[in-house]
């Protein structure tokens, strides 16, 4: 295991707060074009429901924790975050698929605007 990587297993604690994560984390996973949902559909197409959904509590409690410390408000980082964090791995991946699929297909970039 690398030095940075943690273990899968989720710490003891208490479970009130767990189930209570866990429940916003289904409702959070619900809303549509948001960042903890993208996060979820991510999440759930490689590890499952219910590991997405205990990853998207932890992201939620993250969150808590730094509008509660600093007191700021919540800034979504919106539905298309992960696609545009990366954009050549996502065109790539999407070029593959559409491939695989039985099309040829030739990317040009967009014509400048102004």
């Amino acid at each position: 295991m690398l030095a940075n990587q943690r273990t899968g297993r989720t710490r003891k604690g208490n479970p009130w707060l767990r189930t209570a994560l866990v429940e916003a984390a289904q409702a959070a996973a619900r809303v549509k074009h948001s960042y903890l949902a993208a996060q979820f559909r991510r999440l759930a197409a490689r590890r499952g429901v219910k590991r997405a959904l205990v990853a998207v509590a932890h992201s939620l409690l993250g969150i808590i924790y730094v509008l509660l410390t600093r007191q700021s408000t919540y800034a979504d980082l919106g539905a298309a975050y992960f696609d545009q964090r990366d954009r050549h791995h996502t065109s790539q991946r999407l070029v593959a698929r559409l491939e695989r699929l039985g099309y040829r297909v030739n990317l040009e970039l967009p014509a400048a605007t102004g």
